[in-house]
């Protein structure tokens, strides 16, 4: 979790909020980490942590979508941003599919 709030300090993103949230809640088995936090304009944001080897692909943009409508219905709660952190190579079509609906996308490459 520390590392995790220095990552986002890097980013000039500063929550007055932040708590993970369990992922069996979600009945998922994938290798995410997803926070919800308030930022300082008290906003709820739902944050989507993904490290993996592979391509984010398409698939994978439809896959997250889902995962956040669950969160969403698990929290009982619309989340006025939904940001993802992302450690990988990017398909420029997912890409695009994120940003269309409606995701913040960051690199967090090292």
């Amino acid at each position: 979790m520390n590392t995790f709030v220095d990552l986002l300090l890097s980013k000039k993103m500063i929550f007055k909020k932040l708590h993970p949230i369990d992922l069996k809640l979600l009945g998922t088995r994938k290798k995410i980490r997803i926070y919800e936090g308030v930022d300082l304009h008290s906003n709820y944001c739902a944050l989507f942590h993904l490290v993996q080897k592979s391509r984010f692909l398409r698939k994978n943009a439809d896959d997250l979508e889902a995962l956040f409508e669950k969160l969403k219905m698990l929290q009982d709660h619309n989340y006025k941003k939904k940001i993802l952190l992302y450690d990988m190579p990017f398909c420029s079509k997912a890409k695009a599919l994120m940003k269309e609906r409606g995701w913040k996308l960051i690199d967090v490459t090292a």
